[in-house]
């Protein structure tokens, strides 16, 4: 599939069919993800993948939104910041980027092959920290929910900033 096409199908899905992707796509996804890269390919990372039911009611506990609750199974992304690179200028941890990379290779390769996702990162990481069992310096960064959307993926306009907006030209005077 051509990139534009796919970077376009890509889109946040809050309605899904009560049918679970199966697990050879459900591992078609995660090894897009474990392909992703990250800075100095630490891969700091740890998914979960969530999908019993008692623990998906764990994480909706996290996050009650009733869309959310009808999502088969959720992927939950966490940040292992013992494994992350730090910036040798100001220790800055890249957990944080290395975990987004790691999550838009998820959902697009979830696009790509007809299943419908949604970045969740407004919910109570304590909960989903209990739910998982988490040590402390995991952190949940991201619930990853995935399922057959309920109308088919497709290509549309998206509300994005003009280029001239947020590129510019060998410093931020001259728009490139």
């Amino acid at each position: 599939m051509d990139f534009f096409k796919l970077a376009a199908l890509r889109q946040s899905v809050r309605q899904f069919k009560n049918e679970a992707p199966s697990r050879n796509e459900i591992l078609q996804i995660l090894e897009a993800g474990r392909l992703a890269p990250s800075a100095v390919n630490y891969q700091p990372w740890q998914i979960v993948v969530a999908d019993a039911p008692h623990l998906r009611q764990q994480l909706w506990e996290a996050y009650p939104r009733d869309w959310f609750k009808a999502a088969p199974v959720v992927l939950v992304i966490c940040g292992n910041h013992t494994e992350a690179w730090k910036r040798g200028a100001d220790q800055k941890d890249h957990c944080d980027i290395d975990a987004a990379i790691l999550t838009d290779h998820l959902s697009l390769m979830a696009a790509s092959i007809g299943i419908g996702s949604c970045w969740v990162c407004n919910f109570n990481p304590e909960k989903v920290r209990e739910a998982l069992q988490l040590p402390e310096h995991m952190e949940p960064m991201v619930l990853l929910p995935l399922g057959y959307p309920a109308t088919p993926l497709e290509a549309g306009e998206k509300r994005r900033k003009p280029l001239e907006e947020i590129v510019f030209h060998n410093g931020l005077s001259r728009s490139y």
